[in-house]
């Protein structure tokens, strides 16, 4: 019977654990079981796990009715008198709210016993209420709610963090922090800063006072003096933005109050709105515009005035003119300047009109109309002569003319001898008229006195090509054409065969024996006078001298030959005509056109000193019917560097089938001094290179 009752005990004992359980309650074991009735205390199992605190705790076990006290972490003692049941089998007790996680002591009156598992808890954190609604950074806000303590981070608008190092406040039911200049009006969150974070937002809007602006002193007001502006919480103010978008920071304020801010007005502030912002970046604009103080004018002098000379403006507030603008659109240099007076130089370019003062606040005041000096003639000599002889023109500020227009339209550049006197070559061209004298900023003055220009039988060339070819018909222009016995080329070539000859225009074609490159010819009167012509171009290759340094022309220089040079893009060959080796372009090629790195193998490699008097040349053919040549783009590279870009326009549009040489002066470049081609590649790179374009002897000349 006794082997059958305590079966029936155990029975009991883990009927009871099944059914808590079932209830969702998770057991720790304590003790061994013991299939013989014992008196010992035994604890089996104690949850549920986790348990809320406020919550009830049960412990299942054997001769539980010896447990005299509980021990709570940390350190809560609860007597039996507080279980709220209390059997040989099982004890149940509500948790403190105080309770921390750890292991749990049963007192008995055999001694203690101390849980294997520790006592864990669910814990719902949780928002109630915060206060005050409406707050301004830097206050403090309360936050109530469940398990505050556990709070690692508030959370604000658009992310802004505090973190619980700033909190100044923490317990249980309460938090409380300072709230930063950068929030916003919004709800915010608490979380609980774990990996997995427990985050939780308010239902309420929490309103963060923005300032205000009330008004600022003076409405208008001059660059750079200081304004008032009125208003409220304008201590939460970090920027102040005037119109044209000109910023002064808190750092910058003279003061700053709740009710007032003080600052200094930028020099560069326009008229406008004025704004506040805010350290969460809002901005908050004022209702009325701010105006800012303009210079006025009240002379100008002397007037009129002389290009080039001062001329002094009185007026106030003449401290803000950050610019002084003449008629013709000319600025003025200033050379003093105060708040009542600027004194300016006025330009050369500067013509009759109003003088503008410009400030940094983009206003501008104009005066009266300003007058300036003209050239007076008084007398012009000799009245009448033959073209080609000089005149001598007197009178006052000739020191201002820069031209003399003759009655045929003429213009004639001139350099004053004095400023009341100008020696002028009369044209040969020139017809019988007044003269106008040009000044520096495009005025006129018209003599009254007329001149008797005789023309002599000379001709005069007024227009003609600036390139021809060989075997082409040149046509010239001018006046007494018809007067030109022979056309003489360089050198001492003398043209057989014209087109129309008259008064006005000689049609001549070139010999295919003249000499090539820049050139002049001469036109030769029936009385032998010899007319010099502007210079012109002859296409044609320039020779190559004992004094050119030659960097590529295909040749055999050593083991190296042009077939070393071949582009390394493609599209080219390499051929021969008439013992002569250059490259010829195949297909349109957009890269290499001629190249070297081979020097090492007998290739050209100069070292030039003095670059900068040399030339740089190529020869280029540009067979019939190729069209595009003018469009390449071309960079030269020399020692490895791609620093001579040239662009385009390198090649004419055609050579007639035959080869030219193509110059390109050095100072294109800048290039001084001592130019190594000794080492790296020298080449020619192109884009967009027609078929049909040849390339020969990349060198350099003496200018």
């Amino acid at each position: 019977m006794k082997r059958n009752k305590i079966n029936i005990r155990y029975l009991a004992v883990l009927l009871a654990v099944l059914y808590i359980a079932v209830s969702g309650i998770v057991f720790v074991s304590c003790e061994d079981d013991d299939n013989e009735m014992s008196a010992e205390v035994a604890l089996l199992s104690y949850g549920p796990m986790p348990v809320a605190r406020g919550g009830e705790l049960r412990f299942i076990g054997e001769n539980l009715q010896k447990v005299t006290t509980i021990v709570l972490p940390d350190g809560i003692e609860i007597p039996s008198s507080e279980f709220t049941e209390h059997t040989e089998t099982g004890i149940k007790l509500i948790v403190p709210q105080t309770a921390e996680p750890g292991l749990v002591i049963l007192k008995t009156t055999d001694g203690d016993i101390t849980t294997k598992s520790r006592i864990t808890y669910s814990e719902p954190i949780s928002i109630d209420n915060f206060s005050p609604a409406t707050i301004k950074p830097g206050q403090e806000i309360t936050i109530t709610g469940e398990y505050m303590n556990l709070i690692k981070e508030v959370i604000f608008t658009d992310r802004i963090s505090v973190a619980d190092s700033s909190f100044t406040a923490q317990s249980r039911k309460e938090l409380k922090l300072m709230v930063p200049a950068e929030a916003k009006t919004g709800i915010f969150s608490i979380s609980n800063g774990a990996d997995d974070p427990i985050t939780i937002a308010t239902e309420d809007t929490l309103f963060i006072t923005i300032p205000g602006i009330g008004s600022f002193t003076p409405a208008e007001i001059k660059a750079g003096g200081t304004l008032t502006i009125n208003g409220s919480d304008l201590d939460l103010v970090k920027t102040v933005i005037f119109g044209g978008n000109k910023s002064v920071a808190a750092s910058e304020f003279v003061s700053q109050s709740a009710s007032a801010i003080e600052l200094s007005v930028p020099v560069d502030a326009m008229d406008g709105s004025i704004s506040v912002i805010t350290a969460s970046n809002i901005k908050i604009e004022s209702d009325d515009e701010l105006a800012m103080l303009m210079p006025t004018i009240a002379s100008v002098a002397p007037n009129p005035v002389k290009n080039g000379a001062d001329v002094v403006i009185t007026g106030t507030d003449l401290d803000l003119v950050s610019a002084v603008t003449f008629s013709g659109d000319a600025g003025g240099t200033i050379v003093n300047q105060s708040a009542t007076e600027i004194q300016v130089t006025v330009p050369a370019e500067a013509v009759t009109g109003p003088v503008t003062l410009s400030t940094l606040a983009n206003k501008s005041v104009a005066s009266d109309e300003l007058s300036l000096v003209k050239p007076t003639i008084s007398l012009i000599e000799p009245l009448s002569l033959i073209a080609g002889n000089d005149i001598t023109i007197t009178g006052t500020d000739f020191d201002l003319v820069k031209a003399v227009i003759f009655n045929s339209n003429l213009s004639v550049d001139v350099t004053p001898d004095s400023e009341t006197s100008i020696t002028v070559t009369v044209p040969e061209a020139a017809e019988s008229g007044t003269i106008k004298l040009v000044t520096i900023n495009g005025d006129q003055v018209e003599s009254t006195e007329s001149l008797e220009i005789t023309t002599p039988n000379t001709p005069v060339i007024t227009s003609m090509p600036e390139m021809v070819y060989p075997g082409d018909l040149m046509v010239i222009e001018g006046t007494k054409l018809n007067y030109v016995e022979s056309v003489i080329f360089e050198d001492d070539i003398k043209a057989t065969q014209y087109g129309i000859r008259s008064e006005t225009r000689i049609e001549v074609y070139v010999p295919d024996n003249v000499k090539k490159g820049t050139v002049t010819l001469k036109l030769v009167a029936f009385d032998l006078t010899e007319i010099t012509s502007p210079e012109f171009k002859i296409p044609g290759t320039d020779p190559i001298l004992p004094t050119t340094i030659m960097v590529m022309d295909y040749e055999q220089h050593g083991d190296h030959n042009g077939y070393w040079d071949n582009s390394w893009t493609g599209n080219t060959e390499i051929t021969a005509e008439d013992g002569n080796t250059f490259i010829r372009v195949t297909a349109t090629l957009n890269g290499w056109i001629m190249n070297c790195n081979h020097q090492g193998n007998g290739a050209p490699a100069p070292v030039i000193e003095n670059i900068q008097n040399y030339v740089l040349k190529f020869d280029v053919r540009i067979e019939e019917g190729v069209t595009g040549a003018e469009n390449g783009q071309f960079q030269f590279v020399f020692a490895d560097q791609w620093n001579y870009w040239y662009g385009g326009n390198l090649l004419p549009a055609n050579t007639n089938g035959g080869w030219v040489t193509v110059s390109v002066p050095v100072s294109t470049w800048g290039l001084t001094g001592t130019f190594n081609l000794s080492s790296g590649t020298n080449a020619l790179f192109g884009g967009d290179v027609p078929a049909g374009v040849s390339f020969d002897n990349l060198r350099f000349d003496l200018q």
